[in-house]
């Protein structure tokens, strides 16, 4: 079957959940909220630069899931999907999905962002795979620690390569939309590499490659 890939952060989504999230911590007083927001501003900019270093990044973004326990995450998620995630899922993006559910494609979101976070967002996508930056449970919490290799530029190779490895799709015919220059290993792979909304970066290489550009806003 083909498979149709998604990133799902500025992509699907006309927003970055990973970054929401933490603005959504600050918001609710649950971290410190000059200290969280400003490392969360320069993770930001490092990852939009091209220049994140996804260990890093990921210890401090899984300080707040490990300090509490899964009941009161998934409190948190809920509200966190009704009063951030659900005004920046456009209509654009669940058309597309739809367009290539109707094609009998594979579908799934490919992303940076922890599993946490996403697994509810791709779920309201009705889509089935999902392959994330996973947070390593220890006696059944979170904790700061990545769980295999990070699904970020060519972590997102590794893991694909991984996934297909016991299942019949292949990457022949597969799609794959993006908005970011850190998603360029896994564009060239693709046989319909997709740029959406993209940095400015992906962009000029879309153009000088006649990668189509699309945008989901």
């Amino acid at each position: 079957m083909t498979l149709a890939l998604f990133d799902l952060d500025n992509t699907l989504l006309s927003g970055d959940s990973d970054y929401e999230w933490g603005q959504f911590l600050v918001s609710k007083g649950l971290v410190d909220p000059v200290a969280y927001e400003a490392e969360n501003q320069r993770f930001y900019g490092q990852y939009r630069a091209g220049t994140l270093d996804i260990l890093e990044y990921s210890a401090f973004s899984f300080g707040p899931l490990s300090e509490r326990s899964m009941e009161e995450l998934a409190t948190l998620h809920r509200e966190f999907m009704a009063e951030v995630i659900e005004p920046i899922l456009p209509e654009k993006s669940q058309e597309l999905v739809a367009h290539h559910r109707t094609q009998g494609h594979t579908l799934m979101v490919i992303t940076a962002t922890n599993s946490f976070i996403t697994r509810p967002i791709v779920s309201a996508f009705g889509i089935e795979h999902l392959l994330a930056t996973e947070p390593k449970i220890v006696n059944g919490r979170y904790t700061r620690e990545v769980d295999g290799a990070p699904c970020f530029q060519h972590g997102k190779v590794t893991r694909l390569q991984q996934w297909l490895e016991n299942r019949t799709e292949t990457l022949a015919g597969s799609y794959f939309y993006s908005d970011s220059r850190n998603d360029l290993p896994l564009l060239e792979m693709v046989d319909h590499p997709v740029a959406v909304d993209p940095d400015d970066t992906l962009r000029a290489i879309a153009v000088e490659r006649g990668w189509p550009i699309i945008s989901l806003r």
